[in-house]
């Protein structure tokens, strides 16, 4: 018999974080997080998602043996602001045991049911800015700290409990060199005549700081139109700058603004920090941060975290600029190969931004629905 047990003190909630621990033990493909850093993320005096969201955490025991977890979200933008009536769940992990997965998706229904919402959807987490999507394909690839890894058999617990695909993602990957300068360096040279354009490069993090906030304003403008966006607010914009901006190369960070210096488009870099999450082992200190830092300045992989383009400048060859600049840093740091975030199936703009690099889809993820009512 499954038993739930909502996680409400911090040792329970330390429970909750280092479940997976066990669940993914020598598995060569699974990045940890960094155990204090999650907790901080439950924290409902830390992190500004709780503002605007309510989050139930519960674990499941089966024979007082931990097999299982879950948080149910209700963003109060989504439900209240856009009308749509779901509750979301994420951080979802258990034992090749339906009767766990069951029990854990049955407690979301029924806090679901209980706030009169239409349906429920995951694993996604408070915002566009959290780990989205159960893996489907690229189960021998390594995670990475911005994605959820999982067993190949969730898929099937999904589907063997009605849930049905709400939407589809991808993952690829390309090699640097093939970024052929000749594709984007003459077109760079007009698009920046034409509309009065400049790139901003960045040596220090302090100097990213001051426009950060711009920054998340085009993010909301970028992506305000694809399904399931929810838009970062002002408390939010301050702690993702403390939190992630601090933690990435200000060289990889590159701006765009036009002649009044307004911000028309921005691309965030991440070094792989998944090999260095692994040594570290969910814990900084002592040496966890050696390998982080030395991953900072060493790695030769990035991930494409974020890019943002104003609407009036969408299609009008601004990637092109971008392109061209970190073709700059990229040849200087001998960058080796590029990997992108999950990306929207239906996003047909970003499929087009990067079709001359000969990208590999090489990891699809989803995220699984099910009608309450």
């Amino acid at each position: 018999m499954v038993t739930l047990k909502e996680a409400v003190t911090k040792s329970e909630l330390k429970q909750f974080v280092k479940f997976p621990f066990s669940l993914y033990k020598n598995n060569p493909y699974w990045v940890p997080p960094i155990i204090n850093d999650e907790l901080e993320s439950f924290d409902k005096s830390k992190n500004p998602a709780f503002k605007n969201s309510e989050a139930w955490f519960f674990l499941a025991f089966k024979n007082d043996a931990l097999v299982g977890r879950v948080v149910a979200i209700i963003n109060r933008l989504e439900t209240n602001d856009q009308g749509i009536k779901k509750v979301r769940f994420g951080w979802f992990d258990f034992v090749d045991d339906t009767s766990v997965s069951e029990a854990l998706l049955e407690k979301v229904a029924e806090i679901g049911t209980q706030h009169h919402l239409d349906y429920m959807e995951g694993p996604v987490g408070f915002s566009n800015l959290d780990k989205v999507g159960v893996l489907t394909e690229g189960f021998e690839h390594i995670g990475s700290m911005i994605t959820w890894y999982n067993h190949s058999y969730y898929q099937e617990h999904y589907e063997r409990l009605g849930f049905v695909k709400e939407k589809e993602y991808m993952e690829n990957k390309f090699l640097a060199r093939n970024a052929d300068p000749k594709l984007f360096t003459k077109l760079n040279d007009l698009i920046k005549r034409r509309y009065g354009l400049r790139e901003i490069n960045f040596k220090k993090t302090k100097d990213v700081m001051p426009m950060a906030d711009q920054m998340f304003d085009l993010f909301n403008e970028t992506y305000s139109k694809l399904s399931s966006f929810v838009p970062i607010t002002e408390v939010q914009k301050a702690y993702f700058k403390k939190k992630y901006i601090s933690f990435i190369n200000p060289e990889y960070i590159k701006f765009i603004v036009d002649k009044e210096d307004k911000l028309i488009a921005f691309s965030i870099v991440m070094p792989s920090f998944s090999k260095a999450l692994q040594k570290a082992n969910g814990k900084l200190f002592p040496f966890g941060i050696y390998h982080l830092l030395k991953a900072k300045k060493k790695s030769k992989d990035v991930y494409f975290y974020l890019i943002g383009i104003h609407p009036d400048y969408q299609n009008k060859g601004v990637t092109a600029i971008v392109f061209n600049e970190y073709y700059k840093t990229f040849t200087a740091k001998e960058i080796n190969m590029c990997y992108r975030t999950p990306e929207l199936e239906e996003n047909i703009a970003i499929k087009q931004m990067w079709k001359h690099f000969d990208p590999v889809v090489y990891k699809r993820r989803r995220t699984y629905r099910k009608n309450l009512r």
